[in-house]
């Protein structure tokens, strides 16, 4: 009997650990593909957002929470409990909304797209507003790299033995089929509140974060170059400086190896604050209205032209689908507006380099070994309605890639009498892509006061992690991971 109750209590402890949230996939009821970027609400304004393959978490600690609402535009809006969800094995699918727009207005008069338009730019002022406010969020970055060619190999060596010579060319043969052979991707999460001021002037708290990285194959551009030079420096006299040059240019007349040589010391697991800030307030920034913004852009006559595509609906209300593309040469993307009937909001924008377009560029491959193209640039801007009745951001996921190409001669000369010199070719081509989602969880009315006692760190630990641990975030409403993340396991 004594087992017996140690077990029931050891399965109700178990049970009570799992059961504080739910997981589950919202798909299409009719072709039963995932349905992403949903709103599930727990409260009239809290809630989490469906990821790219649907899925999402909700935090079952708060004990009035009865039931959930799920909105998505082109869908009919859905209402369940817990238990629903449960019943239907955690899988709801969501039905199409009906086309409520007149079939007698559509036959008359076709929506002007020039007039719609015109209207989201005269109520600006009324639908948003960006200063003075306090954002909680949960932001994810997700990094690849594919290095497709990597070759190095010490050309010149006076002053070094041959066994010298062939073990670091040895050396750099091993770390390019090492870095050729790699598939590097990188997990970063945090959770925080950002203080907005205005436009220029915003202070960061961040309350938690965690890395996923596996430590042997993170192969960025920039650790590429490093471990390279490392090899190299084996075999340099650090006790010397030396003039760095590539062709016949020169980088360095008196460069000191020490500091290169042990800038691996400090391991310690923490992120600057001022690049966290940085990001998260320029995707922020890029959703908002002002002057120099991205949706501001999207939203120019000038620069864009746009067509009337159809309608839909969210909550019951109509919606414009309005796409967009280039008028001018300087105008980059295309892609769809949704726009609300009654106020002319922008509540959803969906955009990706337009035809024949791409982004900054640099080609200077056969002058100086060097080629740069950004060629993905994409993304999606969700928002919604607040509680006084204006709109913000609620969901940002921007997905951006690079190709690159840099095939340059590095020869270092000790500032010494022998002069003694070490040359070697370094090519490297491939491509780097990266996925930024942030969102909003709550808004509030930022205190004056708050923000001028907050005394923003510098920096600011995070937890490392080998693999994807589901218990971390679970308190909190984060964006669920996608398969790839949980799948992810470091090498020992």
């Amino acid at each position: 009997m004594k087992h017996l109750i140690t077990l029931l209590t050891i399965c109700l402890s178990y049970f009570s650990v799992f059961s504080q949230s739910v997981t589950a996939r919202l798909v299409d009821k009719n072709t039963k593909s995932p349905i992403p970027y949903a709103t599930i609400q727990t409260g009239e304004y809290s809630g989490v957002i469906s990821n790219q393959e649907g899925y999402f978490t909700i935090n079952l600690n708060d004990e009035n929470l009865k039931s959930i609402d799920i909105s998505c535009l082109g869908y009919q809006t859905k209402s369940m409990s817990i238990q629903d969800i449960k019943n239907l094995n955690y899988i709801i699918e969501l039905e199409e909304a009906i086309n409520q727009l007149n079939e007698v207005f559509l036959s008359n008069k076709t929506p002007n797209a020039d007039e719609i338009i015109k209207q989201v730019n005269s109520n600006l002022n009324k639908n948003y507003k960006h200063d003075h406010q306090t954002l909680q969020f949960f932001h994810r970055n997700t990094a690849y790299a594919d290095f497709n060619r990597f070759e190095t190999e010490v050309t010149m060596a006076t002053g070094m033995r041959n066994k010298e010579h062939d073990g670091v060319n040895k050396s750099l043969d091993s770390l390019t089929r090492a870095i050729v052979n790699s598939n590097t991707v990188y997990f970063q999460d945090y959770l925080g509140d950002l203080m907005i001021k205005n436009r220029k002037d915003a202070k960061l708290n961040v309350l938690k974060a965690t890395s996923l990285v596996d430590k042997r194959n993170n192969f960025s551009l920039e650790n590429v170059q490093t471990k390279a030079q490392d090899l190299i420096l084996k075999y340099l006299d650090t006790t010397l400086t030396y003039k760095l040059k590539t062709g016949i240019i020169k980088v360095e007349d008196s460069m000191s190896l020490k500091s290169e040589h042990n800038h691996n010391k400090d391991n310690d697991p923490i992120y600057d604050v001022k690049n966290l800030k940085g990001e998260t307030h320029g995707l922020l920034h890029a959703a908002q209205t002002y002057d120099d913004s991205f949706m501001k852009q999207i939203i120019n006559p000038e620069l864009y032209e746009y067509e009337f595509i159809n309608v839909t609906s969210f909550n019951g209300e109509l919606v414009y689908i309005i796409g967009f593309e280039p008028r001018k040469s300087k105008a980059k993307y295309a892609g769809k507006l949704y726009i609300t009937d009654e106020t002319f909001a922008v509540i959803k924008l969906d955009y990706d380099f337009g035809k024949g377009k791409r982004g900054e560029k640099f080609n200077l491959k056969l002058l100086l070994g060097i080629k740069y193209v950004e060629n993905i640039n994409k993304g999606t801007i969700i928002y919604q309605k607040t509680v006084d009745s204006t709109y913000a951001p609620k969901y940002i996921n921007q997905e951006e890639g690079r190709y690159f190409y840099v095939n340059r001669p590095l020869k270092f000369i000790e500032n010494s009498s022998e002069k003694n010199k070490v040359g070697f070719n370094f090519l490297i081509e491939g491509s780097m892509r990266s996925k930024k989602e942030l969102f909003i969880i709550n808004t509030s009315t930022l205190n004056a006061g708050d923000f001028t006692a907050f005394k923003e760190p510098e920096d600011v630990p995070y937890q490392k992690l080998n693999q994807y641990d589901p218990s971390i975030w679970k308190a909190y409403n984060a964006i669920e991971p996608l398969e790839e993340m949980k799948a992810f396991k470091a090498e020992d």
